[in-house]
């Protein structure tokens, strides 16, 4: 679903006071960057991730040097692209990836949206009128097609364990697109790494259209910035 790559605007990720600790970067594209105050709120999350990660780096170093261990440099990014772009939306969807010396990083998904009318950030699920009515419209269909792509990952491997269960709405990442960039017409849920299966399998991605079922669950104020196809 995140389908409107464009080109990405690569922001001033400035190294560390020790750049042999962290490697960093923090992207967004021209879309968020020509909105003022989301931009001033991306620069500020940029800021706040390169902090914490930066203490985390050093505190690693100094816990290595004192086990007599070898230390590997972290690793902290963030990119954030656009899943659609309409008249009354900017949706947004990010991948932040950490690596803290271990085995492998770990992969977080996360979204937002701009309503530019009334000029304010927002979670999609502010759009909707709670998380159960909009639950109540996806679950099945998202829970069939989650199945489906775990078989066909695993390549017919059992999938029916507690690993692969179907999460639970609180648990996924909820993005709202568009296929016509008018209106909001489909709905996409992630599940990240060991939410929906093991690391190895990734993430997983369903894309729902947004049903007259959808519709219903969508807040009065907001419902003519969707469709339901």
């Amino acid at each position: 679903m995140r389908l409107m790559a464009g080109a990405i605007l690569l922001l001033a990720a400035a190294a560390p006071a020790h750049a042999a600790d962290l490697d960093f970067t923090y992207t967004y594209p021209p879309q968020a960057a020509r909105i003022a105050p989301l931009r001033a709120w991306l620069e500020a999350d940029k800021t706040r991730l390169r902090t914490a990660a930066s203490r985390d780096a050093a505190e690693g170093r100094r816990e290595a040097e004192k086990s007599g261990f070898p230390f590997r440099a972290y690793d902290a990014s963030k990119e954030w692209k656009v899943v659609t772009d309409t008249p009354r939306f900017l949706s947004l969807s990010a991948e932040t990836y950490t690596y803290t010396g271990g085995a492998h990083g770990g992969t977080v998904s996360s979204s937002i949206v701009w309503d530019k009318a009334a000029k304010a950030r927002l979670t999609p699920m502010a759009l909707f009128s709670s998380p159960a009515a909009l639950w109540a419209a996806v679950r099945k269909p998202f829970c069939t097609a989650l199945k489906a792509e775990q078989r066909k990952r695993l390549e017919g491997e059992d999938v029916n364990d507690d690993m692969h269960a179907c999460p639970p709405l609180g648990n996924l990442v909820l993005l709202v697109g568009s296929t016509d960039r008018q209106r909001l017409d489909r709905v996409g849920l992630v599940a990240d790494q060991y939410v929906a299966g093991s690391y190895a399998e990734g993430i997983y991605e369903i894309t729902l259209p947004v049903t007259p079922a959808v519709l219903r669950a969508v807040k009065s104020h907001y419902r003519a910035a969707f469709r339901a196809r």
